[in-house]
């Protein structure tokens, strides 16, 4: 198993632009978590990419009820500096919810060898599912890591992934917590 850790939408725009949401809050919890993955995949030489949110003034997605955020060429779109990055991480800007829609990530993963996209980050219910299905739509193995995500609402993230915990596409789409990623790396 060769894995890439994609972290989805850890942003300064939600981190210190829109702190007084829940999501920032429930975000922030899983950090140190998260930064122990980071470190793991930098130390076992296994890509860490951190698709963002890239949006424009008048995107289409600010129709409906999601407010502007995350807009290209601001600080908002910036991964937020508590995360561990190091150079030669890869920085993928996209527009929608899935890393995979429209964006340059199949060819990037295929192009490192990965089989397993490891998904973290916000929010459980839109771009973690989309690109974790996403991912299995394009032929990669998907683990969505459950204590390194949340959603707006804690009844979003566990419902969610509680459907996705016993699908048919186990085990090319699991759900797993970091002792169960653990066992999956080392077999």
């Amino acid at each position: 198993m060769k894995p890439a850790l994609i972290i989805v939408d850890m942003l300064k725009s939600t981190f210190e632009d829109h702190k007084d949401i829940p999501l920032a809050g429930y975000a922030r919890a899983f950090v140190p978590q998260l930064n122990i993955w980071i470190d793991r995949f930098h130390r076992d030489g296994f890509p860490v990419l951190f698709a963002c949110d890239s949006f424009i003034e008048n995107d289409f997605i600010f129709t409906g009820k999601m407010k502007p955020h995350s807009l290209r060429g601001t600080r908002g779109e910036e991964v937020i500096d508590e995360l561990h990055r190091q150079e030669g991480d890869i920085v993928l800007p996209k527009r929608r919810f899935s890393a995979f829609f429209k964006t340059d990530i199949d060819q990037t993963l295929r192009t490192l060898g990965v089989d397993t996209a490891v998904v973290a980050g916000i929010a459980t219910h839109v771009c973690i599912l989309t690109t974790a299905l996403d991912a299995v739509a394009n032929d990669f193995n998907a683990v969505i890591l459950e204590d390194c995500c949340a959603a707006h609402k804690p009844e979003y993230h566990g419902p969610i992934l509680d459907a996705y915990r016993n699908t048919p596409l186990y085990p090319l789409l699991q759900v797993r917590d970091s002792a169960g990623l653990e066992k999956l790396l080392t077999g």
